[in-house]
């Protein structure tokens, strides 16, 4: 193809193409309407910067439940810190970080970050790229769409994207991911929602506005043209380009030595394009190796070892951002938030590792949310099989639901849209949310499922449960999450009930009976024999 013949045809197609900066593969995702909304519904230009914990973070090791650690002990004696190094958090008793969590704990003991407990969903999928897509599309595990949860809300509110962007209003990119490929989550029903900058070391490349080296030979010379047209035909590289010359950085505690922490690295990019004017409501960055099946932790010392080195990149690169964000003064515009396609087994494995799990913590961190932990701490079986994953207790869409209500300030049938035309309830997370974290741990109070008997069960059982009144759902799941039965769904009056459930016919093994009402949850475990 000749080149004015490529030009032409990237154009027409509305093409990404890769832009570099500094090293990193940054996605700018182009003029949207979507962002634009998220962008312009606040005066302030609130931002959200998602970082994307990719293989499946371990959980148990990441928020741990001190509460359950002698069955922890028996579960993973192999993998599992000691609990005298588990750091501790303020106000809080029974749960603790990591230890390489530091950077984390002090923006927790600041009321800086929200720890929301056992986040998946139903009947959860195993596969790195179905979860990934699960959690992107913000899907049922049946259900496979094409769009992102990001992408649909674009498409319901601008309709025709792309045609007419940019626009005098919103010149800047929408959303911005640094890394290979275009998140799902940002995609809509026609059309990707984005640009490519392709990498890090590129990022200042574009900043400088030179390009990488490349051979003297025709390859090299095809190569190099490329390169300049993904510059010269993007029409969104000089805006990135002079917010990147234009912005800063002030915080000292990013690494000194570029491409020790990649996670840093992308986060103090994202911090120079906010400070440089960007007006980009959403970045997405990534940090990769939580696939920790094997050689998880130092066999030593189970404080260091990989897993460690991940939380210890997580925690530092947490606080560097914010510290950057407040000297900067645009810590009042800025929240970030984290997820991981899956978590692990409560069991490890022989490999000093631990496989594919369920549920898993999430974290939301910023001067806009309420500080503390939303949830209880998993329940974890005196007796664990290879089988056993942390119970879910809140669906991962409620953080998404959370995010778009309560920090973008979309209507409710806006953040209803966005979710796939389906209703989630919202947490605690930000400040502006009318319950509180303490109301909440009230309420969670007002309910209880006050014993399973007999418990094991080899026939029958009854399950006595208690609520104040409200919409009750009893439900339980297997030890791989999926679901097996309801037993109870409906309105219930003050009081306390019982429900008998015939265990024959189930497999041996342990269940998780799970009592929902609207956003509390409660889960005791069921060993059937």
């Amino acid at each position: 193809m000749k080149r004015r013949s490529f030009v032409k045809a990237t154009a027409a197609a509305g093409t990404i193409l890769p832009i570099t900066l500094n090293g990193m593969g940054v996605k700018a995702y182009e003029d949207n309407p979507l962002f634009n909304a998220l962008g312009r519904r606040s005066a302030d230009g609130k931002v959200l910067v998602i970082i994307n914990l990719s293989g499946g973070n371990d959980g148990l090791n990441t928020l741990i439940p001190l509460d359950q650690y002698s069955n922890l002990s028996k579960a993973r004696s192999n993998v599992l810190l000691p609990d005298t190094k588990v750091l501790s958090l303020n106000g809080k008793s029974g749960v603790g970080l990591h230890s390489k969590l530091t950077g984390l704990q002090s923006l927790y003991n600041n009321g800086l970050v929200s720890a929301i407990q056992a986040v998946g969903y139903p009947n959860p999928s195993y596969s790195h790229f179905r979860a990934t897509d699960i959690w992107n599309s913000g899907s049922d595990s049946n259900e496979n769409w094409t769009t992102g949860w990001i992408g649909r809300y674009l498409d319901s509110r601008f309709k025709g994207y792309p045609t007419g962007y940019p626009t005098a209003a919103m010149p800047d990119p929408l959303a911005i991911q640094i890394g290979q490929m275009v998140s799902l989550g940002f995609m809509g029903p026609t059309v990707s929602m984005g640009m490519a900058i392709s990498d890090p070391n590129s990022f200042y490349n574009l900043a400088n506005g030179t390009t990488d080296k490349t051979p003297d030979t025709p390859a090299g010379h095809e190569l190099a043209f490329l390169r300049l047209m993904a510059q010269q035909s993007n029409q969104y590289a000089t805006i990135v380009k002079n917010a990147a010359v234009k912005g800063t950085n002030k915080s000292t505690k990013y690494p000194a030595t570029a491409g020790r922490q990649p996670l840093a690295d992308q986060l103090k990019i994202v911090a120079k394009l906010i400070s440089g004017g960007l007006k980009t409501p959403v970045y997405m960055v990534t940090l990769g190796g939580f696939d920790t099946h094997s050689q998880q932790v130092d066999t030593t010392d189970h404080t260091t070892g990989m897993h460690a080195n991940l939380m210890q990149q997580l925690g530092d690169a947490i606080a560097a951002f914010q510290d950057d964000l407040k000297l900067l003064g645009l810590d009042n515009r800025v929240v970030g938030m984290t997820y991981s396609e899956f978590g692990r087994r409560v069991i490890s494995n022989a490999s000093d590792g631990t496989d594919h799990g369920a549920a898993a913590p999430m974290f939301v961190f910023g001067n806009a949310v309420q500080g503390g932990v939303i949830g209880a701490n998993p329940t974890i079986p005196a007796t664990a099989t290879v089988n056993d994953n942390v119970p879910m207790q809140y669906d991962f869409r409620q953080i998404y639901a959370s995010v778009l209500k309560d920090w973008f300030e979309l209507s409710d049938a806006d953040v209803k849209s966005a979710m796939g035309n389906k209703s989630f309830n919202t947490l605690p997370i930000f400040k502006n949310n009318t319950a509180t974290v303490e109301d909440y741990v009230d309420l969670v109070s007002r309910i209880s499922l006050n014993r399973i008997y007999p418990n094991p069960a080899t026939e029958n059982t009854d399950i006595e449960y208690f609520t104040e009144s409200g919409n009750v759902k009893l439900t339980v799941y297997d030890a791989m999450g999926q679901q097996v039965a309801i037993l109870k769904e409906g309105w219930h009056g003050h009081g306390t009930y019982t429900v008998n459930f015939d265990v024959r016919g189930l497999r041996k093994g342990n269940y998780y009976v799970q009592m929902s009402q609207g956003e509390k949850r409660q889960t005791e475990v069921l060993l059937v024999q």
